[in-house]
């Protein structure tokens, strides 16, 4: 009998200590003091405005579009891409897909601005557990569907940044597609998601071995890939061979909160919205009165040692809960969230 209690006792311990530590890396114990060096408006009419992308030649910025909530319920998630002049003052989002579509569940997006003045928006999709790439082409101010990718390898896609027409690196923020193995893998903190490249001929893994890899992004040059570890809590970062696209890692930057999306500015640092108290966030999933802290850093890169990262907005989710990305143009920041129904659209001083 004793040698059982002990046992149990044992794994008590062991429990609470998984426990305790859980809550200690996701941030819980953290204390935030909220602040931010300017003023922001709330954008309405756009429905979980999960990633931002600003043109930088005309400074429309696209946005991407799903009722995430309602998918999770089994109902179509009604998603759409918008456009955003950011040149106005008092713009408002303007639908550019035909409309909120049952098959259409945008998440993670890049804009590939190219020579000949084509321009494309590559599009991750997520329909009815179908995940895709979904490619159109900017003519005129408006969408036009040119191309869908599909394979295995896209098991659980997030975020994507395109190379050429047809090159693009994906971000699949798990191994495990989905149930009770997916859980796993967050609670447990395995490190089995990773970065897919397609070559223009087929996909193959690029980058693995990282926990929750999400958002990504490449250098004006195409040769340094950044991507974020939610879970990891650290972008890493990877020198990017131009002509067989291979990805070696060269170091990481400890971030110490949950980032998100990464967007660059014209001068090149990241912009990074980020989930400081990520079990927060984890409640805010299920209860949308249940706010989750918004974190905006902005990251020079310059090696291991000399890279440096300043938190420029921090709310604890009354005036934006969620926050997945920042993209900024100018004195401009346009902020987006997982789940709210608006964007900020933010001046920064």
């Amino acid at each position: 009998m004793k040698k059982a209690l002990l046992v149990i006792l044992i794994l008590i311990l062991i429990i609470a200590g998984w426990v305790l530590k859980l809550v200690w890396d996701a941030g819980q114990f953290k204390s935030l003091e909220p602040h931010f060096a300017g003023n922001c408006r709330q954008i309405p009419g756009v429905v979980g405005p999960e990633d931002i992308t600003i043109h930088p030649e005309t400074g429309i910025a696209y946005i991407s579009s799903s009722d995430r909530r309602a998918a999770a319920k089994g109902m179509p998630a009604a998603g759409a891409i918008y456009s955003y002049n950011t040149n106005l003052e008092a713009a408002k989002a303007e639908l550019l897909t035909r409309g909120p579509g049952k098959d259409f569940g945008p998440h993670g997006i890049s804009l590939l601005v190219s020579e000949t003045g084509n321009d494309y928006l590559f599009v991750v999709n997520h329909v009815e557990n179908r995940h895709s790439i979904e490619v159109f082409e900017l003519v005129d101010n408006e969408l036009e569907h040119r191309k869908t990718y599909l394979d295995p390898l896209l098991v659980s896609p997030n975020d994507i940044v395109a190379v050429a027409a047809d090159k693009f690196y994906v971000t699949n923020d798990h191994g495990y597609p989905g149930g009770i193995k997916q859980k796993l893998e967050d609670y447990l903190k395995l490190a089995r998601s990773g970065i897919v490249y397609f070559d223009g001929n087929r996909f193959a893994n690029a980058a693995s071995g990282y926990r929750y890899a999400n958002g990504i992004n490449i250098s004006p040059d195409g040769k340094t890939v950044y991507m974020a570890a939610t879970t990891g809590k650290s972008v890493v970062v990877f020198d990017r061979n131009p002509v067989s696209g291979d990805l070696t890692e060269t170091f990481s930057i400890d971030m110490n909160t949950g980032v998100d999306n990464i967007e660059l500015d014209l001068e090149g640092n990241l912009w990074i919205a980020s989930h400081p108290k990520l079990l927060s966030f984890v409640a805010h999933v299920g209860d949308p009165k249940k706010k989750s802290p918004s974190q905006v850093l902005r990251v020079s890169v310059a090696g291991k040692q000399d890279s440096e990262f300043k938190e420029v907005y921090l709310n604890m989710g009354e005036e934006l809960s969620g926050s997945s990305v920042a993209a900024v143009r100018g004195n401009r920041m346009f902020v987006g969230a997982v789940f709210d129904p608006f964007i900020l659209d933010c001046t920064l001083k």
